[in-house]
């Protein structure tokens, strides 16, 4: 679904708040759903994870760009010398798990477009009991589970929680769903987080900075140079608008983007459109490599996918310290 207008409005006590008749009226569901948040968090004692785990999560719907961080987070530990597999939900697959994702097997409509896009690229799981999930893992050598998303849910004992923020429009609104987009109120995020992570440009309010978490830097950057032809865009995320910049500001020759909402299930009359659109561009079409996998096969050919990856900045302790502290403390435990 596309995010309503008013989600991104309104935290800035000099904005003009948007939308206030809605909000007044969806003042009592946020409050609900508040309360079954915390009561589930409360009330769920959580599985004793077999091995490591360390989840990247993050306090609002979608956008944030937590799947090329996992990515890389996979890639540091592999280079570190651990088996590591990533574990997802699958949100949008029919298959339950839990099991190993095989790019060349299964597809986003069986596994979800993320579990998929990081099997491209490394080991990959799905599950949606993760306990279950994590045990299977275990069983079959994995060393450590980078658990994309999860951090709302309390089923599996986490050994690192890292909360993904986009520093650009970190927490919208300051409301939770449905009223905003947040998944939980932020003090009590901030509180179970290990660490907190900035992608992009933007900084923190007073009252974040100084929870005393560490704080990381990362961007989300192309893995290579612009396409050297005119292009239409098109991505089904939580901010398209930020493929659109990002093409732009490596040099592309954009003549249009096209949005639509998060894991969007593309049918053969969007196709039709986006096609005819770059026709009369004289363009070629370019998306995520998320929007990409979930294409069927026959309708990829011609359609470029814009690679990115998470690149961590310096700052005063790394994510690579800040993991083998972990793993070591989990290993200690036992």
């Amino acid at each position: 679904m596309k995010a309503p207008h008013f989600w991104s409005h309104g935290l800035d006590p000099k904005s003009r708040e948007a939308a206030p008749l809605t909000r007044a009226l969806l003042t009592p569901l946020e409050q609900i759903y508040i309360w079954g948040v915390r009561r589930k968090l409360a009330r769920t004692t959580p599985h004793p994870a077999p091995v490591p785990v360390i989840c990247v999560g993050n306090l609002t719907v979608g956008g944030v760009g937590k799947t090329p961080v996992v990515a890389a987070l996979r890639d540091k530990l592999t280079s570190m010398g651990y088996r590591t597999a990533t574990l997802s939900r699958g949100y949008g697959g029919k298959l339950v798990g839990p099991l190993r994702v095989d790019e060349t097997q299964h597809t986003a409509v069986e596994v979800g477009d993320e579990p998929l896009m990081l099997a491209c690229s490394g080991e990959s799981w799905i599950g949606r009991d993760r306990p279950a999930a994590a045990e299977a893992m275990a069983a079959s050598g994995v060393q450590v589970i980078i658990m994309d998303d999860g951090f709302q849910n309390p089923g599996l004992e986490k050994t690192f929680s890292l909360l993904a923020i986009d520093a650009a429009a970190p927490f919208g609104n300051g409301y939770c769903l449905p009223k905003g987009p947040l998944r939980e109120p932020i003090h009590d995020g901030m509180a179970r987080a290990d660490a907190l992570l900035l992608i992009g440009e933007g900084e923190l309010h007073a009252g974040c900075t100084s929870t005393g978490k560490p704080i990381l830097r990362a961007a989300i950057t192309p893995r290579g140079p612009a396409p050297h032809a005119p292009l239409v865009a098109f991505a089904g995320i939580g901010r398209p608008r930020k493929v659109f910049d990002s093409l732009i500001a490596a040099g592309a020759d954009l003549r249009d983007g096209v949005g639509f909402g998060d894991h969007y299930v593309y049918t053969a009359r969007d196709m039709t459109f986006l096609r005819q659109l770059a026709r009369e561009h004289e363009a070629r079409l370019i998306t995520t490599e998320k929007d990409f996998v979930r294409l069927p096969q026959a309708w990829r050919d011609g359609i470029l996918s814009w690679p990115v990856e998470a690149r961590f900045h310096d700052a005063t302790v790394s994510i690579d310290t800040l993991m083998q502290s972990a793993i070591d403390t989990f290993h200690h435990a036992k």
